[in-house]
């Protein structure tokens, strides 16, 4: 069985953006140390664009194989005219207004998201799945999440985008492991206790 790990980026205070959903504060922390963390660790989780500017296109997947992100994640994206941002990965955006995908490297999921997660999750072979955002997908998809890979910045927001954007029970993970950087910035993985 593949997992689906949320893997994101937050504020202390627990949102992937500001109020409008803008992550820009968060850009300076992603330093040459954090940059030799995701190269080593997870390099498949920058966009195609960001690995070939930064020169390590070349990278094997390590720990994914497929993406899925919402429509606000995507349209980062689309803004910049690139219309398959994780071109080394499969792509999934989940979407009920998108219509038809602009990329043929694109499968847009207009309905039945947990239907196409369950099956994705239960193919055999093959490394995780890497779920993007953001925030109302991954509350969508929570009881779906088995792994929390979270890189916490150290900024406060006061209000903005929160990591889950939809209700649902209290689940308890488990925490695997803790890596701190010297700009202040921690990852924290948690596994979901079943």
């Amino acid at each position: 069985m593949r997992k689906l790990t949320y893997f994101i980026a937050c504020s202390v205070d627990g949102f992937i953006g500001d109020v409008n959903g803008d992550a820009a504060a968060m850009f300076p922390y992603v330093d040459e140390e954090f940059l030799d963390f995701l190269k080593a660790d997870h390099p498949e989780t920058m966009s195609t664009p960001g690995r070939r500017a930064l020169g390590f296109d070349d990278l094997e997947n390590k720990r994914f194989d497929t993406v899925i992100q919402g429509r606000a994640s995507y349209d980062v994206a689309l803004k910049e005219d690139i219309t398959s941002p994780y071109a080394h990965l499969r792509q999934y955006v989940a979407s009920r207004t998108l219509g038809e995908s602009p990329s043929p490297d694109v499968e847009i999921i207009a309905d039945g998201l947990l239907d196409k997660v369950r099956e994705l999750k239960a193919e055999d072979g093959g490394l995780d799945i890497y779920l993007c955002g953001g925030s109302r997908l991954a509350g969508e998809l929570f009881d779906e999440i088995d792994e929390l890979v979270i890189k916490t910045y150290p900024i406060v927001y006061g209000a903005g985008m929160p990591m889950f954007g939809a209700g649902f029970d209290v689940a308890r993970f488990t925490l695997g492991g803790a890596r701190s950087f010297g700009n202040g910035a921690v990852v924290r993985t948690y596994a979901r206790e079943h």
